[in-house]
């Protein structure tokens, strides 16, 4: 029997694979279902059994308190409880001039001692004038030996002989605690660098030395130490505005809300609105560009052409010719044209697309609870976030102290080499390396558990962006089951299921977790690329020519590109999961060919709801950046008093800015899933019926009317 004999209700699509005809018995996601990708889900599981065993192998391991309290350079803790260390919590470094480098000194390998003291040094001093000023007055050296590493009754040792144990620094500066380490106390005055009200100071060493060397040593240090003022006053700033900030984020919670309610009355006003100033713009284009061109008219020189004048580096110059204003004209006219034609080919399409939106609005009318899933996603992304931030922390400061041979010139051979603090004075490395010290380096160890942790560290970064991937999965499929109820209702709002957003969330956990996870993956899997990518080309950035450079380029194109590709045709698939409850190849197959088939549509129906969104997330933003702008800046005094004696307005205002663009963004989420969902339900109906009275379309009246065929009508009772 050919498909032609077959009965409608035996009906099914050969190439595609769904059933695609009229079922009366269908009333929306196929309620009996079964679990899917199934060995992807076992996959999933173990690697989540994987990744909580990593933590708590990492929690054994790693010290936090490595990251919390700085480490002198026996590798102890400064201000560390139960420790000769506890009441000396800042780190204090013998010669900060050897610290060439900013990043060496925030890294805790500068090559110089570097002991816990209870506070930074307030004044200039030298180990040379401790010893004359000793004989007269001993507060000095009680003042100056708390700088040392172990306490002296009096400075008896020569300076050489300080500076071959490395017992005392040679000198000290006026310094203040920053990040838990004393640092030099820089300020300008009348536009001249000083540490401690002087330009110039003895280093201990015989030298004369001044406030730019210093600065030059912790140049970027110094950058931190003025940022220091700047965070402060940031912190009260943020202290004072606080309530307004959530007040603002409130308002922008409840706009984001009318927005999409009224997009049910507006949508299509606002689309052409946008569409009419885009052509007017473009027709105001042209038509300064013809009176440019006539005013050039008869101007010397003006009839010349860009190739007779070449390349110029005064742009200025190309403007005075009349075939660069010609050739502006024309292809704004031809901008203009192509805009006008795909408005009139096209406009059956805008319409269904217009239409589709203010369907959107109203389902999440009818479903107002999927409004609140974005809060559920957020808890969800957070646990993950928090999840790998500690055990990345854990990671990065397990093993024990590491030692290394640091020489103040770089000329050692022995430079570099792992070495034992508490014989390091009797060995021969000493001996060769005159001034070469044993400095704690890292944290590390030689067990089989050290040498992978950079390999562990990467593990723990895939399979958070699989988590992450798979928390958005699941909230997608969960809104577009809810969705997807609405839209395949008998009577709406009379016949939608009670719970739908409960009820498919359940189903995509207890059916569907496995098909979420290997979609989640396929994203993941690229995203690890990109991240390996950027890794390398961080690494490699000084070594690279500029064929590297280009496929470097061109690499990183590509798998942008694939990751777009990739979420469109997962969200799409997991439509199809959530309405027919089939695996993830098989729905990203049936989603990819019904977008096919419909090609324009899905382009039109993408921009205009892409536009409609930013527009409205910009809408909403806009509006309460206008309100904090005018209550920061006092300009509403007579309505509402706002926050006083700011000092840098715009922070809040900022913070407002985007935090109300987040909140948008979060509603909008939701309100595009719904718009993807009916979308797709929209196509599966006009495809699985033909409007008749045997085969009517589930679609509302106002589709239908936008369709504009007398035979179609929704199913009746």
């Amino acid at each position: 029997m050919s498909d032609e004999e077959l009965p409608d209700t035996f009906l099914e699509d050969k190439t595609y694979g769904y059933p695609r005809t009229f079922d009366p018995n269908f009333k929306g996601p196929v309620a009996k279902r079964s679990c899917t990708d199934v060995l992807c889900c076992i996959i999933f599981i173990l690697f989540i059994i994987a990744y909580i065993l990593l933590g708590l192998v990492a929690w054994v391991h790693g010290d936090p308190r490595r990251v919390a309290y700085p480490t002198d350079s026996k590798g102890h803790f400064c201000g560390q409880k139960g420790t000769p260390n506890e009441n000396k919590t800042i780190l204090f470094y013998f010669n900060l001039f050897s610290c060439t480098s900013p990043s060496v000194v925030v890294n805790l390998q500068c090559p110089t001692t570097q002991i816990c003291v209870s506070k930074c040094p307030e004044k200039f001093l030298t180990y040379m004038e401790i010893q004359f000023a000793y004989r007269t007055n001993t507060h000095y050296w009680t003042y100056y030996s708390q700088f040392c590493k172990s306490p002296f009754v009096k400075p008896a040792k020569t300076l050489t002989q300080v500076l071959l144990d490395d017992d005392c620094p040679t000198a000290i500066f006026p310094s203040k605690p920053f990040l838990q380490r004393c640092f030099p106390d820089f300020t300008t005055k009348n536009g001249t660098l000083t540490v401690g009200n002087k330009t110039t100071f003895e280093d201990g060493n015989g030298k004369t030395r001044n406030a730019i060397e210093l600065r030059t040593a912790a140049n970027r240090v110094n950058k931190i130490l003025d940022a220091r003022a700047i965070g402060m006053k940031v912190f009260e700033d943020y202290a004072t505005t606080w309530y307004w900030i959530l007040i603002g984020l409130t308002i922008a919670m409840l706009l984001s809300w009318m927005f999409v309610i009224l997009l049910r009355f507006i949508a299509g006003f606002l689309f052409w609105v946008f569409m009419v100033g885009v052509i007017g713009i473009i027709g105001y284009g042209i038509w300064h560009c013809y009176q440019e061109h006539s005013n050039l008219q008869g101007r010397p020189n003006s009839h010349l052409t860009i190739y007779d004048i070449g390349i110029q580096t005064d742009i200025s110059l190309y403007f005075q010719l009349k075939q660069t204003w010609f050739a502006f004209m024309i292809i704004l006219c031809l901008l203009e044209a192509f805009i006008i034609l795909m408005l009139i080919f096209l406009r059956e399409r805008i319409r269904i697309s217009v239409a589709l939106l203010k369907e959107g609005s109203k389902a999440i009318g009818y479903l107002p609870t999927t409004l609140i899933y974005p809060v559920l996603t957020f808890i969800f992304l957070s646990i993950c976030i928090a999840y790998w931030a500690v055990t990345a922390i854990y990671l990065a400061t397990s093993g024990v102290p590491v030692y290394k041979v640091i020489s103040p010139e770089g000329k050692c051979k022995h430079e570099n080499t792992t070495c034992d603090p508490e014989i390091f004075n009797t060995t021969e490395i000493a001996k060769a390396c005159p001034g070469a010290q044993c400095n704690f380096a890292f944290y590390g160890g030689k067990s089989l558990y050290h040498q992978y942790v950079p390999t562990f560290q990467m593990f723990n970064l895939f399979v958070f962006l699989w988590l992450v991937n798979f928390v958005i999965a699941l909230g997608q499929c969960a809104l577009a089951g809810a969705f997807a109820s609405y839209y395949w209702a008998l009577k709406k709002p009379d016949d939608i299921p009670p719970y739908p957003l409960f009820t498919a969330f359940g189903r995509a956990i207890r059916y569907h977790t496995g098909s979420l996870a290997f979609g989640s993956l396929i994203l993941a899997l690229v995203q690890m690329f990109k991240f390996i990518l950027e890794y390398l080309d961080r690494r490699l950035k000084e070594a690279q020519n500029n064929i590297s450079k280009f496929l470097q380029c061109c690499l990183k194109c590509c798998f942008w590109c694939m990751e777009k590709m990739v979420k469109f045709f997962n969200r799409n698939a997991y439509v199809m999961i959530a309405i027919y409850g089939k695996n993830f190849c098989r729905s990203a197959r049936d989603a990819f060919n019904l977008l096919m088939r419909n090609i324009l549509k899905v382009a039109v129906m993408d921009k205009v709801t892409d536009f409609v969104l930013i527009l409205g997330k910009i809408l909403v933003a806009g509006c309460i950046g206008v309100l904090a702008f005018l209550l920061f800046t006092h300009r509403l005094p007579t309505m509402i008093e706002g926050p006083t004696s700011l000092n840098y307005y715009w922070i809040p205002l900022l913070t407002v800015i985007i935090g109300s663009y987040l909140v948008a963004h979060g509603f909008f989420s939701v309100y595009a899933m719904c718009i993807d969902t009916i979308f797709i339900c929209f196509l599966e109906d006009v495809e699985r019926n033909d409007g008749s009275a045997e085969r009517p379309y589930y679609m509302s009246q106002s589709l239908l009317k936008i369709l504009n065929e007398p035979s179609m009508q929704t199913k009746k009772h």
